[in-house]
């Protein structure tokens, strides 16, 4: 699911910034941390904190859509929003106060059956994280190939030894991730979103929290949902 940057021959990785973050982004009390296969090493930001929480939040969310969170990482996100924080009128700090507990509560083996359940099954998983499907229904349509298009344009390349297509959800924000933290205008930022994320990835991530076999990743998805609504609205008010 790796994409590389044509730019460099390496592997991007990719910054998760997680801590007690409250709703309005005037404030981070946060560790920043590098994501590489679902390993985390602290790590210096330059980014300003309210384009770095954007880009940590797009990366929290693909390294959870990825795989399913080692013990390392559930420590990390138990401490994600201290008691207290989590206010009713809030829907982004609630989620995040939702899967801070629930990475307390539950244990990597249960939430590594529970992702296997939700994206592998037996053939098919319950829920299906591709873009294509949800704007089709059928896997590697016209819009995987109108993605790698724009992808192409942006910089982007498919890593050869990676066999899940570009359109699954955890990579999209991985490479939105990367649009930010690498400077891409807000312009090319929206336009990336409307065309590629916007149209599907609320549907998705609402499935998700709907699913039979979810219990840790209906806080994931909550979260993302929550994130999402946050996106949609930062875009209105930025474009």
């Amino acid at each position: 699911m790796t994409i590389q940057v044509k730019s460099s021959a390496k592997i991007p990785h990719f910054l998760a910034d997680v801590g007690e973050i409250n709703s309005t982004l005037e404030t981070v009390s946060s560790t920043d941390l590098e994501f590489d296969d679902n390993q985390f090493v602290p790590e210096n930001s330059q980014l300003v904190l309210e384009q770095q929480y954007r880009s940590s939040s797009y990366s929290l969310l693909g390294a959870l859509l990825r795989s399913a969170p080692n013990q390392n990482l559930l420590d990390i996100l138990s401490e994600l929003v201290s008691e207290g924080d989590s206010r009713e009128d809030d829907a982004l700090l609630l989620s995040m106060s939702t899967l801070s507990m629930s990475s307390k509560l539950i244990s990597p083996e249960s939430i590594e059956d529970e992702y296997h359940q939700l994206f592998i099954g037996l053939g098919k998983g319950e829920v299906v994280p591709y873009g294509s499907w949800y704007l089709t229904g059928f896997l590697m349509e016209k819009p995987l190939s109108d993605l790698r298009h724009d992808l192409s344009i942006l910089g982007f390349e498919r890593n050869e030894n990676v066999c899940e297509p570009e359109d699954h959800a955890a990579a999209l924000c991985e490479v939105f991730s990367l649009l930010i933290s690498e400077g891409n205008t807000l312009d090319q930022q929206y336009q990336f979103y409307k065309t590629h994320m916007e149209p599907w990835i609320g549907l998705f991530l609402n499935d998700l929290i709907e699913a039979k076999s979810a219990v840790y990743y209906k806080s994931v998805g909550r979260f993302g949902s929550a994130f999402i609504a946050f996106e949609s609205e930062y875009f209105s008010m930025q474009t």
